[in-house]
């Protein structure tokens, strides 16, 4: 289990209103009020690491939970140190297209693709 000082340490991550209204929207469509948004951090992509985005319903000792506007994002606590104080914005790009992008202050350098960084 965690200590309040090594939980303190790791920063969650945030939601900004538009992409807290289009994960509220996606749940709401799942039909599963319980559900939470889970940002995690896996080894691969073009960069050495990639983000995973999946919605979620347990909550484990260790996570390190924050919520915006009644939305919660849950990130494991190995994911916290790579991604803390990172943001979630969602984008409608019109022609573009629409996504979720993540201004993570911890990257050094990421790729075109926007789903990897180093």
């Amino acid at each position: 289990m965690m200590t309040d000082n090594e939980a303190t340490a790791l920063k969650g991550v945030t939601l900004t209103s538009s992409a807290a209204a289009k994960v509220q929207e996606l749940i709401q469509a799942e039909g599963d009020a319980a559900l939470s948004l889970r940002l995690a951090v896996r080894p691969g992509g073009c960069s050495g690491f990639s983000y995973d985005m999946y919605f979620d319903s347990s909550v484990d000792d260790t996570d390190i939970v924050n919520e915006t506007d009644g939305v919660r994002v849950i990130v494991d606590s190995e994911s916290a140190s790579m991604v803390g104080g990172a943001t979630i914005d969602f984008r409608d790009g019109g022609l573009q297209g629409a996504g979720f992008a993540i201004n993570n202050p911890n990257e050094q350098r990421s790729c075109g693709c926007g789903q990897s960084f180093c």
